[in-house]
């Protein structure tokens, strides 16, 4: 009897700590999860801490596009039309002066006219023909040319003035094709009429006839 005692305690007592072992091993799972988010929980960083959207660069601090200087800057279109017009304008001018050198202005017409009258009043009756030709005619042929020349002058400057009006004009401005070659029509004509002016003053070209 009293050894049955014994193997049934011992057999109780076996059976608790079995239960006591299950019990610890079902439990270890939930304790590890608990474990484990606990240990998340701590490792993860505060939303606080995280940089607030007011902290970005507002964009009102960016620079203007107006704000660019140089000479990539691009040209305003009205700014280019009103440039091209002026140097269209000042290119037909030369132009224009330049047929004027050559065939002649009432300017120069009225000039010679007053000359040949001044010479009429200068020259006495009894005056020889190479001095009546000299005071009458070959003077006021020579202030037509000096009055064709003095176009011709101002086509030449004109028209090079606005070829060379890029180089020093606004950056970035060009220069219509159209313009550059009504400038220099303008060049040319007025080289042409300077010279024939130059020849004809000084008697080269069409001088004064003999008068034996």
């Amino acid at each position: 009897m009293g050894t049955q005692t014994e193997n049934e305690t011992e057999t109780g007592k076996a059976a608790e700590t079995g239960s006591d072992s299950g019990d610890r091993r079902g439990a270890g799972p939930e304790a590890g999860a608990a474990v484990g988010a606990g240990a998340a929980g701590s490792g993860t960083t505060e939303p606080d801490t995280e940089v607030e959207p007011d902290t970005e660069v507002e964009p009102d601090t960016e620079v203007e596009p107006d704000a660019e200087v140089g000479p990539d800057a691009e040209v305003e279109p009205e700014a280019r039309v009103a440039h091209g017009v002026g140097q269209g304008a000042a290119a037909i001018v030369s132009a224009a002066l330049g047929v004027v050198s050559l065939t002649g202005s009432w300017l120069g017409t009225v000039a010679a006219a007053r000359e040949t009258l001044v010479g009429q009043l200068e020259t006495a009756a009894g005056a020889g023909v190479a001095i009546q030709v000299e005071k009458i005619y070959g003077d006021a042929w020579r202030t037509s040319a000096l009055w064709g020349g003095l176009f011709a002058l101002t086509a030449l400057l004109i028209g090079v003035v606005v070829l060379a009006q890029p180089a020093f004009g606004t950056p970035g401005a060009g220069q219509a094709p159209w313009i550059r070659s009504v400038a220099w029509a303008g060049v040319a004509l007025g080289a042409v009429g300077l010279l024939l002016a130059v020849l004809k003053y000084t008697d080269v070209l069409l001088g004064l006839p003999a008068t034996g």
